[in-house]
């Protein structure tokens, strides 16, 4: 069965954005397994100065995390209107590695509005050439009203969508990265 690595973007404990991946994780329990990332509070601020051969051993976790999945999704809110520090912080650990490069990834956006962080967040997805096309991404506005803290994707519309991106994700996986 295929690993999928889940990067939330938002540090809260009972999100939305965690709910959603878990509402993700047990709709996909057929077709891929999925490991939650919780260490976005333990990367170290990213310095250039720092990326070295000898980086903090919490970075290096992370990348092997990714190195190891077979896709990725990353579901995350809008801060500010644009990506969360965390999350931010967490990819620029990524620019000078590969660890990325031709995965899967499933860029899912759940928040208030959520336009101008997504925007931001693909085009860094796209510089660390993120395997994320357009049927791998999907903005969730008004999340709060469409996902329930039971874990369940309560809009039916929104639960077709998620569930649309989840067979192309899988294809996407099966085939080695591209449909």
């Amino acid at each position: 069965m295929k690993k999928v690595l889940a990067i939330s973007g938002s540090t809260r404990k009972n999100s939305t954005n965690h709910n959603l991946l878990n509402a993700i994780a047990d709709l996909s329990a057929n077709d891929f397994t999925v490991e939650r990332f919780e260490g976005l509070m333990e990367l170290p601020h990213f310095n250039p100065d720092d990326d070295t051969e000898h980086v903090a051993p919490a970075v290096t976790a992370f990348r092997e995390k990714i190195k190891q999945a077979d896709g990725v999704i990353v579901c995350t809110p809008e801060y500010a209107a644009g990506v969360p520090g965390t999350l931010k912080n967490a990819l620029d650990w990524c620019v000078s590695t590969t660890v990325f490069s031709k995965k899967p990834v499933a860029l899912i956006t759940a928040s208030s509005m959520g336009e101008r962080g997504h925007a931001s967040l693909l085009e860094t997805l796209r510089i660390i050439e993120c395997n994320t096309p357009d049927e791998l991404q999907l903005l969730i506005q008004f999340a709060k009203t469409k996902i329930a803290k039971d874990n369940t994707i309560t809009d039916v519309a929104t639960l077709s969508q998620v569930q649309s991106l989840l067979r192309y994700f899988v294809e996407t996986l099966n085939t080695g990265g591209s449909v």
